[in-house]
């Protein structure tokens, strides 16, 4: 079985090292007609490799050709419009374009059809790179520039509890993404940056090796976690033995995973570009913890929005 998915592996690796404009190419060449977007809310289906994503987007009434591009990743409850419409109000005041895409039960099933990225099928078989969910997120932000004549040249990732998953583990699976600033919150669980732990939870035998690692390690990322995000028995909450290994809750594993990325980047001699915050008196909670991510998703802004 090892063998096998060292194989894998091996050809997923080669198969990573492809250039943005082929990525770019495959995605549109199954991409539905373009719709005219915005100003307000809106939504439009992104096809790539038989696989269809509604994504909910807000785009303020001015300055659409400049303002700063923010995905926002959303939950288990795969509701990328009840995200969009939490995260509009700030949107509008600090005049960005949000993008929720949402996917789908039927589209991607289960954690590895989400959490994972679609990196592997539910039986944990590697899936072929232009599959991944991870590998549509840098597709659509073309996507809507091309839409938008928007000219930003990066833009800003969050997600909060299985999108904290799909997150941070998006980090390790396309570390030359074109992120400026990059928020993890509340995750449930993770793939700690270990290559000796099996995938998921760390990435042996999984398509991330020593280089991607490396990369990862260096990017603007922040583990944000809730002071009170500590309910060792929350219904959502993974409770296998590594899961376990990670921390009681939320707020332990988060600051478990932090470490072990500390102490790998002093081990690989990389300089380490993550950072750890809390938010106090805030537990599972999107709408308490995203003024917190408005200030590391925007450090200029120097008065969280209501």
């Amino acid at each position: 079985m090892h063998r096998l998915m060292d194989r894998a592996r091996r050809a997923l690796r080669s198969a990573w090292i492809i250039t943005a404009g082929f990525v770019l190419a495959a995605s549109q060449s199954g991409a539905a007609p373009a719709e005219p977007l915005g100003p307000g809310k809106g939504s439009f289906l992104y096809r790539q490799a038989g696989k269809t994503l509604p994504v909910w987007y807000f785009v303020p009434a001015r300055g659409a050709e400049t303002a700063p591009i923010v995905f926002v990743m959303h939950g288990v409850k795969r509701n990328g419009d009840v995200y969009r419409d939490e995260w509009a109000p700030y949107a509008e005041r600090l005049g960005f374009i949000l993008l929720c895409p949402q996917f789908t039960q039927e589209e991607f099933p289960n954690d590895a059809g989400y959490n994972f990225g679609n990196t592997v099928s539910k039986t944990g078989r590697p899936n072929p790179p232009n599959k991944w969910g991870f590998n549509m997120i840098e597709p659509i932000f073309d996507r809507v520039r091309e839409r938008l004549g928007n000219r930003s040249a990066t833009y800003s990732i969050y997600g909060h509890s299985a999108g904290a998953q799909f997150v941070h583990r998006f980090l390790f699976f396309v570390p030359n993404a074109r992120i400026s600033h990059v928020v993890s919150a509340n995750a449930g669980w993770y793939s700690f940056p270990d290559l000796t732990i099996d995938f998921p939870y760390g990435l042996r035998h999984s398509a991330a090796g020593i280089d991607q690692l490396k990369l990862a390690l260096q990017r603007p990322f922040v583990v944000l976690l809730g002071a009170s995000d500590v309910d060792p028995n929350h219904p959502e909450l993974r409770r296998t033995p590594e899961a376990e290994a990670q921390g009681a809750y939320r707020l332990a594993r988060g600051q478990s995973f932090y470490e072990a990325g500390r102490r790998q980047a002093v081990a690989l001699r990389v300089p380490f570009g993550w950072t750890l915050c809390t938010a106090p008196g805030i537990a599972h909670s999107d709408q308490g913890m995203a003024p917190f991510a408005i200030k590391w998703l925007f450090p200029e802004t120097t008065v969280p929005p209501k």
